[in-house]
C-alpha cells in the first residue's frame, strides 16, 4: 500500500484511540497488597564489613558518631516480623499501631535502639550538581546510582582517611540505615559528603526516621516494588518495646539496644513469639515501667551525687491544652511533673535510672492541629486524632533545590510566583503549552495562571529512554485531582499519554512512577532536549472525581 493509502487507516486508528482515551475514566492505581517483603536492608553485609575494619577504621567511624554500629550483631532481619509491622506503622502520625496500642516513634527511639544521634543540624541530601561532580565521577555515579561492591571494594582498604569515612557513610546508608529499592546506593548522599570533618554533628536519627516513613509511603501507594529504609530499628524497637515474658523483676537493657540482639537472642525471642501464639500478643512495657540503662560511653556523665527531684518533660507530642479545665487540672497535664524525693517511688542513682509505674489519665484532651504554624487553626483530641490525616494545611517543600522553604500549598504557591517567578512556566488550564526538558533537567516546575496551583513536570532516565509524567505538589490527603494530557512528535510520529495527577508534598527523589510516557532514546533530537505539548485540564470543569 502506498503512504497515502496507509494514512487513512493510520488517521482512523488515531481517532478511535483518542476517542478511548478522552472517553475512558482515569484509573487510581490500587494499592499494593504487602504478600512478601522485599527490601534492600541488609544488616549482613554491613556485619561482614565491619569484620575486616582495621583498629584505626574503627576509630574513624567512632568519631563520625557511628560508633554504635560498630556493635551490630543481628545479620539477618525476620520478614514476617517486618511485614507484621508494616501493616501497623501509620506513616502519617508516625506511629506502631500494635497490642492495643498506639506507640509513637520519634528521632530519640531512633538513638535509644541504633545509638544514632537524635539532635544536631538536619540533614539535607540536596543541592546544586556542580558541586558533588567531582564526587559522583569518583564513585562512577550513574543515574541508578553508587555501586556497593564498588563501596566494598573501597573499604576492603586499610586507609581510614577522609575517603573511608565517606566510603563508609555511603555504605551503611545505602545497605541499613537508609537503603532505597534501588540495589545501589543513592548519589543524593553526596550533597552531605562534601565536607566530612562536619558529619558527625548532623540529626542521624531523624533522618533515619524520615527516610523509612517516606520509603514506606511510597510502597504503599505502589511507586516501588521494595520496601526502603532502616526496618531493622522497626524489628528491634518492637522487642524492646513488647515483652512476652511478662513484666517481671526490672530488666537491664544495654543502650543503645542494637548490641543486645544477636542471632541467638532474636531466634529465641521468636520462639516466645510463636509460643504466646504469634505476634502483637505480648504487653507494651514502655508505659508500664523504664527499664534499667547502663550506656558505657555516658558513665562518667551519670556518676555523682544523689538526685533531689525528678523532672520528666513529655517529648513525645505538643503541649496539652483542656478545654473548660481548672487550674488543677491544668497543673496535671502541662507536661512536667515534680515530684520531692519523699515522694518518689524511684531512686536515681550514678550509672542507673530505675523507674516505677506512672498511671495518668486524660480525659477529653484537645491539642493544636500540628500544621498549626502553616495556618490551621483547628484543636484536635490528642488520643483519637483523624483530622491531621485530612489536613488540608499539611506542609509542602519547594521544589528548588536550593530552596528550604516548607509552608501549606497555599503559602507555597505565593512563595513561588514572588521569589522563583522566572524558574517555571506559566500555563492556562485546558490550553496546550510547548514545553521543553534539557538533558539534565530532572523537572519542570508549571504554576498555573488561574489559582497558582503549582504542578511538576517529571523526568526519569530508564535503560531505552526518558519517562515523563506530571505529578501535582499538594498534600497526600487531597483528594483534588487534575487531567492532564502529553504528547511528544517528531516528523509524522507522535507519543501520547492521556492520565490523571498525583499529590505530593514536593519533588520525590528516585520517583518511579506507574504511569508515564515513555520516549525512547531513538525518538530525540541531536540536542537529546524533549519537545512535548502538555495540557492540564481542572477537575471541576471535567467533572473528575478520583479516589485518593
Amino acid at each position: 500500500m502506498s503512504l497515502e493509502e496507509k494514512a487513512k487507516y493510520t488517521n482512523r486508528a488515531r481517532e478511535v484511540w483518542d476517542n478511548y482515551l478522552s472517553t475512558a475514566p482515569a484509573c487510581t492505581p490500587k494499592p499494593r497488597k504487602q504478600t512478601k517483603l522485599v527490601t534492600r536492608c541488609s544488616p549482613g553485609r554491613l556485619f561482614n564489613v565491619l569484620k575486616r575494619l582495621t583498629p584505626e577504621q574503627k576509630a574513624a567511624v567512632k568519631s563520625m558518631g557511628f560508633g554504635s554500629l560498630l556493635g551490630l550483631r543481628c545479620r539477618t532481619l525476620r520478614r514476617s516480623l517486618c511485614l507484621w509491622l508494616l501493616e501497623r506503622f501509620n506513616t502519617t502520625r508516625c506511629s506502631l499501631e500494635i497490642c492495643g496500642e498506639r506507640i509513637p516513634l520519634s528521632p530519640k527511639d531512633v538513638e535509644l535502639v541504633m545509638g544514632l544521634a537524635a539532635s544536631g543540624k538536619d540533614v539535607v541530601n540536596s543541592g546544586p550538581d556542580d558541586l558533588i561532580a567531582v564526587l559522583r565521577h569518583s564513585y562512577n555515579a550513574s543515574n541508578r546510582g553508587i555501586s556497593v561492591r564498588l563501596l566494598e571494594e573501597r573499604l576492603a582498604a586499610p586507609e581510614a582517611g577522609e575517603d573511608f569515612k565517606r566510603s563508609f557513610v555511603l555504605y551503611a546508608l545505602g545497605t541499613l540505615l537508609s537503603p532505597t529499592a534501588r540495589l545501589d546506593v543513592s548519589p543524593s548522599f553526596l550533597h552531605f559528603l562534601t565536607n566530612m570533618d562536619v558529619v558527625h554533628q548532623y540529626n542521624w536519627g531523624k533522618f533515619l526516621l524520615d527516610r523509612l516513613v517516606r520509603e514506606v509511603s511510597r510502597f504503599r501507594q505502589g511507586k516501588q516494588r521494595a520496601v526502603g529504609g532502616c526496618l531493622l530499628f522497626l524489628q528491634l524497637f518492637y522487642y524492646e518495646s513488647i515483652s512476652v515474658d511478662g513484666l517481671g523483676p526490672l530488666a537491664t537493657a544495654i543502650v543503645p539496644c542494637l548490641s543486645s540482639w544477636g542471632e541467638d537472642e532474636i531466634t529465641e525471642r521468636e520462639k516466645r513469639e510463636r509460643k504466646l501464639g504469634g505476634y502483637g500478643l505480648g504487653k507494651v512495657i514502655f508505659k508500664e515501667r523504664c527499664l534499667v540503662m547502663e550506656y558505657p560511653e555516658c558513665r562518667d556523665q551519670l556518676d555523682g551525687p544523689p538526685v533531689d527531684s525528678i523532672s520528666m518533660g513529655v517529648e513525645r507530642g505538643p503541649p496539652f491544652e483542656q478545654v473548660g479545665g481548672t487550674q488543677a487540672d491544668e497543673e496535671q497535664i502541662n507536661g512536667e511533673i515534680t515530684m520531692d524525693e519523699g515522694d518518689m517511688p524511684v531512686l536515681i542513682r550514678s550509672k542507673n535510672v530505675v523507674c516505677g509505674d506512672i498511671v495518668v489519665v486524660v480525659d477529653s484532651v484537645r491539642v493544636p492541629c500540628q500544621n498549626k504554624e502553616y495556618g490551621c487553626n483547628e484543636t484536635v483530641d490528642y488520643m483519637n486524632n483523624d483530622h491531621e490525616e485530612t489536613c488540608t494545611y499539611s506542609p509542602c517543600s519547594c521544589p528548588l533545590q536550593d530552596c528550604n522553604f516548607v509552608g501549606s500549598s497555599d503559602q507555597l504557591s505565593l512563595h513561588f510566583s514572588s521569589r522563583h517567578w522566572d524558574s517555571g512556566r506559566r500555563f492556562r488550564y485546558n490550553s496546550p503549552l510547548a514545553v521543553s526538558l534539557g538533558m539534565n533537567e530532572q523537572f519542570l516546575v508549571l504554576q498555573a495562571e488561574d489559582d497558582g496551583v503549582l504542578f511538576l513536570l517529571n523526568k526519569g532516565v530508564e535503560r531505552i529512554g526518558n519517562t515523563v509524567m506530571i505529578t501535582c505538589i499538594g498534600p497526600s490527603s487531597s483528594k483534588e485531582r487534575f487531567l492532564y494530557d502529553l504528547e511528544s512528535v517528531r516528523g509524522s510520529s507522535s507519543l501520547r499519554l492521556k492520565s490523571a495527577t498525583q499529590n505530593f508534598p514536593g519533588w520525590l527523589e528516585d520517583f518511579h512512577p506507574t504511569d508515564y510516557l515513555l520516549i525512547p532514546f531513538c525518538f530525540l533530537g541531536s540536542s537529546g532536549h524533549i519537545n512535548l505539548d502538555v495540557c492540564i485540564w481542572t477537575s471541576a470543569e471535567l467533572c473528575v472525581d478520583c479516589p485518593s
